[in-house]
């Protein structure tokens, strides 16, 4: 038989083992979901196609997916208008949550987001828009505002840019400790500045 600090010894060493077993099933599992997610968003012809942007900043990666809808005429960024209307929350895009990931730790204006990935919504303004991060994916429609992890401001730079018939989503004014996120639609350009510590 063997000795008492010999059995507890082996016990330790098969469930470090196990630990570490399921800590990496556990990774798996969300790298699977991330990417099905993904690529369930690109499989779908649908009117607003999805688009995808990356940009390093520094060593970090910052990426979005997002639906890109159409103006066809129709008012946007307004009070009572039928696409984003002033003064209420959108999906920013359109179909499921606009997804944004951070492969670092970042700040989104003054505020601090971890790395990890989120939705991206805002509250268009006449001057300044309210950019919001929020935990739940989901249908984009489907906002929890009890799951916002930041808001932060971020100014209307153009109000008269070359009319975008379609939502995009840009990065420029860029180094190695900081870019702006730039969303366009219609005539409205908004910056969202993004740092690296």
């Amino acid at each position: 038989m063997l000795p008492y600090s010999q059995i507890t010894n082996q016990i330790y060493i098969t469930m470090k083992s196990m630990l570490k077993i399921a800590v990496c099933a556990v990774f798996a599992i969300m790298l699977s979901l991330d990417a099905s997610y993904a690529q369930e968003r690109r499989t779908q012809d649908r009117p607003s196609p999805n688009a995808a942007v990356s940009q390093d900043i520094g060593t970090t990666t910052v990426s979005i997916t997002y639906g890109r809808p159409a103006l066809k005429d129709r008012t946007y960024f307004a009070d009572g208008s039928q696409l984003a209307p002033t003064g209420k929350w959108w999906r920013t895009g359109a179909n499921e949550s606009t997804a944004i990931t951070f492969s670092g730790d970042v700040m989104v204006g003054d505020k601090e987001v971890k790395a990890g990935t989120y939705s991206l919504y805002t509250i268009p303004g006449k001057n300044e828009w309210t950019i919001i991060i929020n935990s739940k994916m989901s249908w984009g429609t489907q906002y929890d505002e009890a799951m916002d992890v930041v808001r932060v401001p971020a100014a209307v730079v153009v109000n008269d840019a070359p009319k975008a018939e379609h939502f995009t989503i840009f990065f420029d004014t860029l180094s190695s400790e900081k870019a702006h996120l730039n969303l366009h639609w219609g005539t409205t350009k908004v910056a969202v500045p993004i740092s690296v510590k």
